[in-house]
């Protein structure tokens, strides 16, 4: 209940009116039926921005983080997440990445539209990078299709670390559904799921028009935070 009064009488018209979202492809979403939404991500902004456009319900894995936030913005994010139905998954430890898998099995299961985002991360530059591969293994699993979707001018809007958005003209751009039904039977095989996770990625490349990066952008974000961190020289002896 919470989700379609967010969607249709509050957050909706609001985020339509002040951002004017361009919308291409929409009708590449399916009517119904099991089928992922796997898009770029640039900004917190894509949260809000993709289900306020799309007639169906979504439902995102959500970093755990989003839910467990201190303070009181911390519990009003935990709140607007939980009411909105969306999934708290833990990135951390061996497990995360089955957990993830898991969860988005289920909503696949019950004939429901998942959302995802392949990089596993907002890219902290703006640029497109490699995607892991927990999309490949849940598609060919559930045999549903995969439709990908380009968020354009987040980025600029609400880049990392920029807690209230700018006002300015974004869109929204969704490809054709991607079938992997040639690959049934070989979620198990690293070589079939890296090729299905790839062909992903174009295709969101061809849409969003990034310059993409052949690394996964949690391991560049960390080298570069290294980088970053001032060098301490052990003190001299007397």
């Amino acid at each position: 209940m919470f989700y379609y009064v967010l969607k249709y009488v509050v957050l909706g018209p609001l985020l339509r009116l002040l951002f004017r979202p361009r919308i291409e492809g929409l009708e590449n979403i399916p009517d119904d039926g099991a089928a992922i939404v796997a898009g770029n991500h640039l900004s917190f902004s894509d949260h809000f921005l993709m289900p306020a456009i799309l007639k169906r319900r979504i439902t995102f894995l959500a970093k755990a983080e989003y839910f467990t936030g201190p303070g009181i913005r911390g519990r009003l994010t935990a709140a607007f997440f939980r009411s909105a139905g969306q999934i708290p998954v833990d990135r951390s430890g061996k497990e995360a990445g089955q957990a993830a898998i898991r969860e988005g099995l289920g909503v696949l299961g019950r004939g429901e539209l998942l959302g995802i985002y392949p990089e596993g991360t907002r890219s902290h530059d703006g640029r497109l990078y490699k995607g892991k591969v927990g999309v490949a293994v849940m598609a060919i699993t559930a045999r549903a299709p995969v439709v990908p979707c380009a968020m354009v001018g987040t980025f600029e809007i609400q880049p990392p670390g920029k807690v209230v958005p700018r006002i300015k003209r974004v869109a929204i751009r969704f490809g054709e559904p991607l079938d992997f039904s040639r690959y049934a039977g070989l979620e198990n095989e690293k070589a079939a799921i890296r090729a299905v996770t790839d062909e992903i990625m174009y295709a969101i490349l061809e849409l969003s028009g990034q310059e993409y990066v052949d690394e996964y952008a949690a391991k560049v974000k960390e080298a570069e935070q290294s980088r970053q961190q001032p060098r301490r020289f052990p003190g001299r002896r007397r």
